[in-house]
């Protein structure tokens, strides 16, 4: 690679990277002002009024960043688009979609050149390979996010639903009992809680806003508290009751998950051994002993055959290892 094209890519990272800089913060002022606008809701509790002034009534400006706000609208229709909405609105990042396609490019563009530069310098091919791994890095990081927000919710809908219970037995409303819990529970059942009841007070049904909070939180167990709750108010009944009961019941069946995990330990963390030593070998290999290592990644008639079906095996064999300690309850 010639020093020229070096110089291509690096301006082309920094130029990605400030245009996503400049477009969070973009996206946090606009957020920091609509949540200043709920908050007056969430603390008076009254009728949504606005002071306007003559600068807010006049005619808006046209928008500084309209190369983005067209982009966003040309993608935003796409089906991915609306898959990496629904994941960023899991994961509660305040990105937009172009935003997050820009991302992915910067972290493509960092780890081919990691790799060219610094690991191994000079490799083609094993920089392409860093390189496209580097582009599933923003996609590995939003799923790890969202996973881990599910099971922190999870873990916190049984002191969540002894809230509710204890709010309802004290006359509160349900309205005013997921206030309640908006205020008192840990993140992220707060958050998510929050935004229900200010849905709830710009005037969106009940029954939708908690539809809204399982779009967001994909869990079972709040899909049967949440069925539970419309249930209620179309038949009636003793609601904190029933929530009592379902989170005695999401309480034992989180404590058995949790030996479960215990007893699949072995075998989950032997198959990220498996999987992950033939690559990390070879990678090590082929650090210290180039000229060693150098065929299996440079011969194409017979080495990239040989690649691609040991990365096919160690995909296949850590699915199955997967498959087997996966137990659902």
């Amino acid at each position: 690679m010639s020093g020229v094209q070096v110089v291509v890519i690096v301006i082309a990272a920094v130029v990605a990277l400030l245009v996503i800089v400049w477009g969070i913060r973009s996206v946090r002022s606009e957020k920091d002002l609509l949540e200043e606008r709920l908050v007056s809701i969430d603390s008076a509790g009254q009728q949504f009024t606005l002071d306007l002034t003559e600068e807010e009534l006049a005619p808006a400006k046209p928008s500084s960043n309209l190369f983005r706000d067209k982009l966003d609208n040309v993608i935003s229709d796409r089906p991915f688009a609306q898959k990496w909405k629904q994941q960023l609105a899991r994961a509660d990042l305040r990105l937009k979609v172009t935003e997050f396609a820009a991302l992915h490019v910067v972290t493509a563009i960092a780890g081919f050149a990691i790799c060219y530069f610094l690991l191994f310098s000079g490799s083609i091919v094993i920089s392409i390979i860093g390189g496209f791994v580097g582009f599933f890095v923003p996609r590995f990081y939003v799923g790890r996010r969202v996973q881990s927000r599910l099971i922190k919710f999870e873990n916190q809908l049984p002191d969540t639903l002894s809230l509710w219970v204890n709010a309802l037995r004290s006359g509160y409303s349900v309205p005013q009992a997921m206030e309640a819990i908006s205020r008192d529970a840990p993140e992220p059942t707060s958050t998510e809680f929050k935004r229900v009841v200010q849905e709830n007070q710009l005037g969106i049904d009940l029954a939708d806003a908690l539809a809204h909070l399982l779009n967001r939180v994909e869990s079972e167990d709040l899909d049967l508290v949440i069925t539970a709750v419309n249930i209620q108010r179309e038949v009636g009944g003793n609601l904190a009751e029933i929530l009592e009961v379902i989170g005695h019941t999401i309480r034992e069946r989180i404590k058995l998950k949790g030996e479960i995990r215990v007893l699949t330990a072995q075998g989950r963390i032997t198959g990220y051994l498996i999987s992950g030593l033939p690559i990390a070998l070879a990678l090590f290999l082929y650090a210290i002993n180039p000229s060693y290592m150098g065929n299996l990644f440079e011969n194409r008639s017979c080495g990239w055959p040989m690649l691609g079906i040991g990365l096919a095996l160690i995909g296949i064999g850590m699915a199955v290892v997967q498959k087997i300690v996966d137990i659902d309850i």
